[in-house]
């Protein structure tokens, strides 16, 4: 006979999941903040070169977040189980 834990996890696990993917969230958004404040003061100054490998890393790490994002809320439904 299995045990129920074995067949299903921990609400825990879940939580914790969440806890850890919010807290990458904020990490990455605090660089993309840098990162636009980086590229404006760049290209402000004249160097216009910046500017698109910037939008296209802002771009990857909107992607990164929002990704993050569904992944929390797919967590979280499960959770809620």
């Amino acid at each position: 006979m299995r045990r129920r834990g074995a067949l299903y996890p921990p609400r825990g696990r879940e939580l914790t999941a969440i806890d850890g993917a919010l807290a990458l969230l904020a990490v990455i958004l605090v660089v993309q903040m840098w990162l636009l404040t980086a590229a404006l003061e760049a290209f402000l100054a004249g160097h216009r070169q910046t500017a698109l490998p910037a939008a296209i890393v802002s771009g990857v790490l909107f992607a990164a977040c929002g990704a993050l994002y569904l992944f929390v809320r797919g967590l979280d439904r499960r959770a809620r189980r």
